[in-house]
């Protein structure tokens, strides 16, 4: 396969949509591996991950089904392929023919076969674009089994298998090669703060050697949302701080993590982990990207090997505190807002109550959807399947939950705190025609400061 991915993936900037262009030919498959070699490679990384906590949790599944209930692709199909604990078959039938505690019976008596590779490739659609990891089967289990977690461990031996959707795979590449999946290099970085600073008269400080506080942006928002490297460099210089972005630091978005890729996972963490150490940072403030926060914030120490020796908030965390401390002062603004919560941040990352303390300082009226906080519903595109072309039709689908939470409220404003999140309803929003627009809770902050 070539790895000149803008020759075959050209980066597609129209649109509500920033993403890898639809492929002319798929390449679902990487490499040249035989089936054999792909299956074994899969089994390695499965047998690399049933520790303890993987095998209590393979163990424990009673197969109540109340997991296809808190899952949107099988509630807008009523597939049963879509049950999230299905989604894990391959991953099960591993762990119990070759390392659970009757492994040598389901072996003797083949009462578990080996994993095909046929089966693997059949998986990658149930893995990949009908899982966004959100984490609702996770919430709902009566048994605790974090089945966002599992997905995520089958991936690893997916990647490893060569067994990425075609798009999913060439961003995680990009990324590792160029250090951004959507071509916002250093360079193209750069320039882009510069056009930013000059046109909206704000400082934006890059590379300083010492500074308190770190910043990283997604992708995303270089790319398609820089209003918010504006919004955030407003709210930062009116607090005073002594911050900086560094050049040699800065992606926050983790596609390593989402394609099941450990080393690149480790890579593109261990870039912003070691400019915050070389500026002394005392504090990492993560941008509005629901998979930077899960990856820096909860396995960045287990990537350093040690406990970091800064704190990480997201930035509506960020927000909230100085709110709360009296150190950022906010005008009122006059709207009923409704807010979505993004997954990885508020469900699987706990940062419910933060931006709701700052709409609360905003004085807006909020009316929440229906479940709302940890409960809510995904918005589709998370877990990399916002790139995947071929999962649009069923992404699409399960987006119409969202537009109608969002509708049942009346709200006049829609507001969220991931970039990707807004990606998917923008795109939603032009796929449907819908009459709602996405917004930035860090934008809307950035826009009613007292100064």
């Amino acid at each position: 396969m070539s790895t000149d991915i803008d020759a075959v993936h050209p980066l597609d900037t129209s649109g509500a949509r920033l993403s890898i262009k639809k492929p002319v030919q798929r390449f679902d498959r990487q490499g040249d591996l035989s089936d054999r070699e792909r299956t074994e490679a899969a089994m390695r990384a499965f047998m690399h991950e049933f520790g303890a906590v993987t095998a209590t949790y393979l163990e424990s599944c009673i197969h109540c089904g109340m997991c296809a209930e808190a899952c949107q692709y099988y509630v807008q199909t009523g597939d049963p392929r879509y049950t999230p604990v299905h989604k894990l078959e391959p991953f099960k039938q591993a762990y119990k023919r070759e390392a659970g505690p009757f492994a040598l019976f389901y072996r003797m008596f083949n009462l578990k076969p080996r994993v095909s590779a046929d089966e693997l490739q059949n998986w990658q659609e149930l893995l990949y674009d009908s899982c966004t990891m959100c984490g609702r089967c996770t919430l709902i289990c009566p048994m605790g089994i974090d089945i966002a977690r599992l997905v995520g461990q089958a991936r690893h031996g997916m990647f490893q298998a060569g067994l990425v959707p075609h798009e999913l795979w060439a961003v995680a590449e990009r990324a590792e090669r160029e250090g951004s999946p959507l071509g916002a290099t250093p360079a193209v970085f750069k320039d882009r703060i510069a056009w930013l600073s000059d046109e909206h008269g704000v400082e934006i400080p890059v590379d300083r050697d010492q500074a308190d506080v770190l910043v990283s942006m997604s992708s995303i928002e270089i790319m398609k949302y820089p209003q918010a490297i504006v919004a955030t460099a407003k709210v930062l210089n009116a607090l005073n701080e002594k911050w900086t972005i560094r050049l040699d630091g800065y992606e926050a978005t983790n596609f390593g993590m989402l394609s099941g890729n450990v080393q690149w996972q480790k890579d593109l963490s261990m870039k912003l982990i070691n400019a915050a150490v070389k500026c002394g940072a005392k504090l990492l403030i993560l941008p509005e990207c629901g998979h930077a926060y899960g990856a820096m914030r909860w396995d960045g120490a287990n990537v350093y090997g040690k406990p970091l020796p800064f704190e990480v908030l997201h930035i509506s965390e960020y927000l909230a505190r100085s709110i709360a401390g009296g150190r950022l002062r906010v005008k009122k603004a006059a709207a009923s807002v409704t807010f979505h919560d993004p997954c990885q941040i508020s469900r699987r990352g706990g940062a419910t109550q933060a931006p709701r303390d700052v709409l609360a300082a905003l004085g807006v009226e909020l009316r929440e959807m229906v479940p709302s906080r940890m409960g809510s519903w995904c918005c589709g595109g998370g877990g990399g399947v916002v790139t995947i072309h071929r999962a649009d039709d069923l992404r699409y689908r399960v987006f119409e939950i969202k537009m109608k939470q969002v509708d049942d409220t009346g709200a006049e404003m829609l507001v969220m705190s991931c970039s990707n999140c807004r990606q998917t309803f923008d795109d939603g929003q032009a796929h449907f025609k819908w009459d709602k627009t996405a917004h930035s809770l860090l934008e809307l902050v950035a826009d009613n400061l007292v100064q």
